[in-house]
């Protein structure tokens, strides 16, 4: 069988990826990171995001959305993370998923149409913390909507109040919840909470994926070009034979992460599996290959100015989320040894 994208979600990529290389690059991200007091949450992007389509991928087609499927997601949340993006695309999304997979019909009309168009920002936490408070939430304080833990289950929290938290990644805004009880998702069985911590983790891991593919293509190219003794930096043996085995994790990781984002799409049976495999994959790879773009840019690369430190930090804060590469591995384990 032949596996690969669709014309719609080369179409996504190519998209996001031109909008982010004309419109919002990395100059703009180091606007936003450098700009401390703000929330983190540029308009523009989050405008495009709306009128583009990338709010909408997952939202059902009666709702005002596109129903393209995780598949398309995780290429968007793929080139996202190579141009280091910032915003709540991602909590977004999850939280209209949430609402798709256990909200009611009444939640379904009111949310979905509203998180399709940008018209309301979601937010998605699934640690608990203190009773009433929500650590950590990422973009929490300019959610409209945060989807929580209640119970076993899973609740739509509005009007929290928030403390906004530091980050070492810029990228990001945290904030801490003061949260109420917020109103039940009544079809949060422990299965569609399972589901949608598998559809974050996957998403996550395509960010991830992102990250890395940009981050080896930023240092090969610098590499070809910078000249010790000579010849350029890249011809060196350990150096080309170390991104070398870096594009190999890249390429295993970018499959890994369309693999599972396709097991869940479908409900496979290895589908648990693939999630763990593709985050794992994924975590080890982007600390790997932004590791790597610091040192092989040499003096520069260990600079404010480079941003190699955009890329270095997003995966550093990623790569703990929703499982790090040993909590994954320990599921593999667990789903393939007796």
């Amino acid at each position: 069988m032949f596996f690969a994208l669709t014309d719609d979600q080369r179409e996504f990529d190519a998209t996001v990826r031109g909008y982010l290389a004309e419109r919002f690059d990395l100059d703009a991200v180091r606007a936003v990171v450098e700009d401390t007091d703000g929330d983190g949450h540029p308009a523009s992007l989050w405008k495009a995001a709306g009128e583009q389509g990338w709010l909408a991928v997952l939202v059902p087609e009666e709702h005002d959305g596109l129903g393209l499927g995780l598949v398309a997601a995780q290429v968007i949340a793929r080139a996202l993370g190579a141009g280091a993006a910032p915003g709540p695309w991602r909590g977004t999304v999850l939280a209209a998923e949430a609402v798709r997979l256990a909200g009611s019909d009444d939640q379904k009309g009111s949310w979905l149409p509203r998180f399709a168009a940008g018209e309301a920002v979601g937010a998605i936490t699934l640690r608990g913390g203190a009773p009433g408070v929500l650590p950590a939430v990422e973009y929490g304080a300019v959610a409209d909507v945060v989807v929580a833990r209640s119970g076993g289950g899973l609740a739509l929290v509005e009007g929290a109040r928030a403390t906004p938290r530091g980050s070492y990644d810029g990228t990001t805004r945290l904030a801490d919840l003061d949260a109420g009880e917020g109103a039940a998702l009544p079809g949060a069985t422990a299965e569609v909470v399972d589901d949608l911590a598998a559809r974050a983790t996957v998403l996550v891991a395509a960010d991830l994926v992102g990250v890395a593919r940009e981050a080896i293509t930023r240092t090969v190219a610098y590499d070809r070009e910078r000249q010790q003794f000579g010849v350029p930096v890249g011809s060196f043996q350990a150096i080309k034979h170390a991104l070398a085995d870096l594009h190999v994790g890249v390429t295993m990781a970018e499959h890994a992460a369309l693999y599972a984002a396709h097991a869940v799409d479908e409900r496979l049976p290895d589908a648990p599996l693939a999630v763990s495999v593709a985050k794992a994959k994924a975590s080890d790879v982007a600390l790997q290959a932004t590791a790597a773009m610091i040192q092989y840019h040499g003096g520069i690369g260990y600079t404010w100015e480079h941003e190699a430190h955009f890329f270095y930090k997003r995966a550093k804060r990623l790569a703990g989320q929703w499982g790090d590469a040993d909590a994954h591995r320990e599921k593999i384990a667990d789903l393939t040894m007796p």
